[in-house]
């Protein structure tokens, strides 16, 4: 995508064929920066502070770790300190540990002498394939928009309710929920974003409407408790969302909030769709409720938020009262009977083992069957 007329990703490597450069997304919306990171202690970090964020990117982003640590060491300890070490800094998102697992198993019985150079092209393979997945889930997720827009009788935009950032700003490029929207809208077809603020971190008002707006994409930021009375006053034509771990019965763990609009959803017949890159998908999983981990992350989050003062000085304040302690949970579960459907690169099937499985039958040996069994997926229900 592009920012000022210049193409990014959101992570590369430097022109000296060994840094990374990554955007720094905790200087979002206020402050556009691109950071290097030269070690694997670096890249941990900027995991864990959120400077790299969204499943996929994630995922990319330790597979670079795992280059950079063979840099330092090549031995099988090395190898294995590194994916301990990048595994525990996000717990929730799958593609963290699908993206150490590959890295691990190519770099095992390997000459130690080309340990690097193959991490190195790996890593670079797990960008361009993130690039190529999201573009496909945009194809298939263009024909709902297109949908919905020839329900409206062509009159008005299609109204299209996201939550948090499921951007190019969350992979490499393209993003998964907005990959449809800006396939749309490079088509003529006109779409209007309403972002979630999506507390706590807010990455709807900072980082959505911050990368639609630098792609001319009509949008408007709404508070995060907004969602169910415009659904109730038909200001939603239909939802996507993206999600950090899906399971193999199409369970999808998101930003905390998205299983809140999923029952307003439901409750006033508006779609709801997921897209997801099928690395996201945890074919070991099937009750997301009971077997996701989910992640808590530090009080500050809630009780303090950060802003631009009327000087221009990026400032973080105190929300609550001195002393008030806060509980931080960064994600919530939200069960495949309220998802009308995921978006993958392969197509869009219903959120169930039958739908996943028949769109990656490589993957049917592992899923549990649900009690509909396997089957071909069924066409979807009009947008």
């Amino acid at each position: 995508m592009k920012v000022d007329d210049v193409a990014y990703r959101t992570i590369w490597c430097d022109d000296d064929g060994w840094s990374v450069r990554v955007i720094d997304q905790t200087r979002l919306p206020h402050h556009f920066e691109v950071v290097s990171l030269t070690s694997l202690d670096a890249v941990g970090q900027a995991i864990r502070a959120m400077m790299v964020r969204g499943a996929p990117l994630i995922g990319a982003a330790a597979a670079y770790g795992m280059a950079l640590a063979m840099r330092e060491e090549t031995s099988d300890a090395a190898i294995d300190f590194a994916y301990d070490t990048l595994i525990a800094t996000r717990p929730t998102a799958v593609n963290l540990r699908w993206a150490l697992d590959d890295m691990r198993e190519r770099l095992r019985n390997r000459p130690h002498d080309a340990r690097v150079g193959i991490a190195y092209q790996r890593a670079a393979e797990i960008c361009d394939e993130d690039v190529a997945i999201n573009s496909a889930i945009g194809d298939h997720g263009l024909a709902l928009i297109r949908e919905a827009y020839e329900a409206t009788g062509k009159d008005r935009p299609v109204n299209i309710l996201t939550h948090c950032n499921a951007g190019w700003l969350a992979t490499v490029d393209w993003g998964t929920a907005l990959s449809p929207i800006y396939k749309a809208h490079d088509l003529g077809i006109p779409v209007h974003v309403w972002a979630d603020e999506t507390r706590p971190r807010n990455q709807g008002a900072a980082l959505t409407a911050w990368e639609l707006g630098r792609h001319g994409v009509s949008h408007a930021v709404v508070a995060d408790n907004a969602g169910g009375h415009m659904m109730q006053h038909g200001m939603v034509d239909l939802c996507i969302t993206g999600t950090d771990r899906t399971t193999a019965h199409g369970d999808v763990a998101n930003k905390i909030g998205t299983y809140l609009k999923a029952l307003a959803a439901h409750d006033n017949g508006v779609p709801f769709y997921v897209a997801l890159p099928s690395p996201t998908i945890d074919w070991t999983v099937t009750d997301g409720v009971r077997d996701i981990p989910i992640e808590q992350r530090d009080e500050t989050e809630v009780t303090q938020i950060a802003g631009r003062a009327p000087g221009g000085e990026v400032v973080t304040v105190q929300l609550t009262p001195d002393g008030t302690p806060a509980a931080n949970y960064a994600f919530d579960v939200t069960p495949a009977r309220l998802v009308s459907g995921l978006i993958t690169e392969r197509g869009i099937c219903p959120a169930s083992a039958g739908g996943l499985s028949a769109l990656f039958p490589e993957h049917a040996s592992e899923a549990i069957s649900d009690q509909q069994g396997v089957a071909s997926p069924a066409k979807l229900p009009s947008a």
